[in-house]
């Protein structure tokens, strides 16, 4: 039976004994990342504040916790466009959904944003959360992840995914 040793914020943290053996799982809340293309067929990351890593800044997709409250999925992910970068789409495509069980547990849900403009709703994070916009070509933003410049995360399967849509 699956006890839970550990619950905060974001994570929660259970044990469970199955043949002898103490297995741990990490339960991590669903989200929502996006890949908002410009009409020039840039791919838009931001530069986020990340006060508790090394470096406190991170380029990433726009993505954010699904609060299942406030909509689907993509409502979800039209929401975190408008917050974070101010855009909303006239066209939202689901391009995967990663379902993680066993040690890792949580579902995210990848999006393709196209048709964007403005329209911008209130960032809860706060309004200095999100340092900049940046834009790339497929390509670009293909050797920044062979270089190591955009670094490795359940992300990094979408932008894969997305790379070989847009091939």
């Amino acid at each position: 039976m699956e006890k839970e040793v550990y619950r905060g914020n974001i994570i929660r943290v259970t044990e469970e004994s199955i043949g002898g053996i103490v297995w741990e799982r990490a339960y991590l809340p669903d989200g929502v990342i996006v890949f908002p293309i410009t009409a020039e067929g840039k791919i838009i990351l931001i530069k986020e504040k990340r006060p508790h890593e090394t470096p406190s800044w991170r380029i990433k997709p726009v993505s954010g916790i699904l609060e299942l409250d406030k909509g689907s999925p993509a409502e979800n992910a039209q929401r975190e466009m408008q917050e974070e970068i101010g855009l909303a789409a006239e066209h939202l495509e689901e391009l995967m959904t990663l379902k993680g069980s066993g040690t890792i547990n949580s579902q995210q849900h990848f999006f393709i944003a196209r048709g964007l403009s403005k329209n911008k709703l209130p960032n809860p994070d706060g309004e200095d959360t999100i340092i900049e916009t940046l834009e790339f070509d497929p390509d670009e933003l293909k050797e920044m992840l062979y270089t190591d410049k955009l670094k490795w995360s359940a992300s990094t399967l979408g932008i894969f995914r997305l790379l070989e849509k847009l091939r």
